[in-house]
């Protein structure tokens, strides 16, 4: 199936910080409950990330990550995601975050 540069364009890409990273025991997976800054126009936004093997909380928080803002909620157990932040997997099939090689400001979109 091919994808068309509207379908892209649909989606909303968006940067921000990590501002908090918590432990996630009531998923099924090892994950951390994340919340993500994308600045003044779109706030805060909490999300469920299954990064344990590459990062701690410490390490998360203060980093930019990428994530997509315009999916629907969605019910994770006892959390509401309301981002899909963005990584692609390791050699061993382990996520690995996405995100700039220097600051940008929150919220830009990913063009």
């Amino acid at each position: 199936m091919s994808a068309t540069l509207d379908d892209f364009h649909r989606l909303d890409i968006r940067i921000g910080t990590v501002v908090e990273a918590f432990p996630f025991p009531e998923a099924r997976k090892p994950a951390w409950r994340l919340t993500v800054d994308f600045g003044p126009e779109l706030g805060r936004r909490h999300s469920s990330a299954q990064l344990t093997r590459h990062y701690t909380p410490e390490t998360l928080v203060g980093r930019q990550v990428l994530a997509v803002v315009n999916f629907p909620p969605r019910r994770i157990g006892p959390v509401v995601s309301e981002c899909l932040v963005l990584a692609v997997p390791d050699p061993d099939g382990e996520p690995v975050l996405l995100g700039p090689d220097q600051g940008v400001p929150d919220g830009g979109r990913l063009y």
